[in-house]
């Protein structure tokens, strides 16, 4: 009763203007969206395994946690908005966290990574990472979050650097993740892609990529069912 007291006093004063029905659903979404993150962190604690691999403060830490954070915001919204897909929030939560915890092992400068793989690998190399931890399903979200994930026939062909394996997110929880991902960048921190801004960039991949991408848009953010 204290946590719900906590949070009603916290985020009340935004529904002040507000008619009554709006601010009781809009006041139950916020609610059933900070439990979700205080109930899974009870079970595990992202930020305790992200400082593991990444020094608390430094620029790569902050970037980590800031585009992880609007993964999982985006993510767990569309499970609020949509609970007639029964997306496990609490897995949402943890795992949208954990999703990029491979960059550091990668040459990206920009974003302040100055490990010796190509970036295309992190995903795998995050998932060797959480595997070790014990989280063999916060793995699959790690390598199969590219793009709109990665098939053996496209990884065979355009020779990539990566294991040789279906890399395509499939259960709905893996796949909200890999779609909220493509709506915000590492390198442009305080900004949230457009539709057509992803889908122009999926159509460089081809237009399999373009078509999973507004399959995706439709069940997530269309009309609920």
């Amino acid at each position: 009763m204290n946590i719900f007291k906590h949070l009603l006093a916290r985020n009340v004063v935004i529904l002040s203007s507000l008619k009554l029905y709006c601010k009781v659903r809009i006041l139950f979404d916020i609610l059933n969206y900070e439990l979700c993150i205080m109930n899974y962190t009870l079970k595990i604690n992202p930020l305790e395994i992200i400082e593991k691999y990444y020094f608390k403060g430094s620029e790569i830490h902050y970037i980590l946690l800031k585009h992880s954070e609007q993964v999982r915001d985006k993510a767990l919204k569309i499970a609020i908005n949509h609970p007639e897909l029964k997306l496990d929030s609490e897995f949402i939560a943890g795992a949208s966290m954990l999703h990029d915890i491979g960059i550091f092992l990668c040459d990206a400068p920009r974003i302040h990574c100055h490990g010796s793989h190509e970036y295309i690998q992190h995903g795998y190399l995050g998932a060797d990472l959480l595997r070790a931890e014990g989280l063999p399903k916060h793995a699959l979200v790690c390598e199969r979050h590219t793009g709109v994930g990665l098939s053996l026939e496209m990884i065979l062909k355009k020779q990539l650097p990566l294991p040789q394996r279906d890399m395509l997110p499939v259960s709905l929880e893996e796949q909200v993740i890999c779609y909220a991902d493509k709506f915000f960048s590492k390198t442009q921190l305080e900004e949230e892609h457009s539709i057509e801004r992803i889908r122009q960039y999926l159509n460089r991949y081809g237009e399999l990529e373009v078509l999973k991408f507004d399959e995706w848009n439709s069940m997530f953010e269309g009309e609920k069912l």
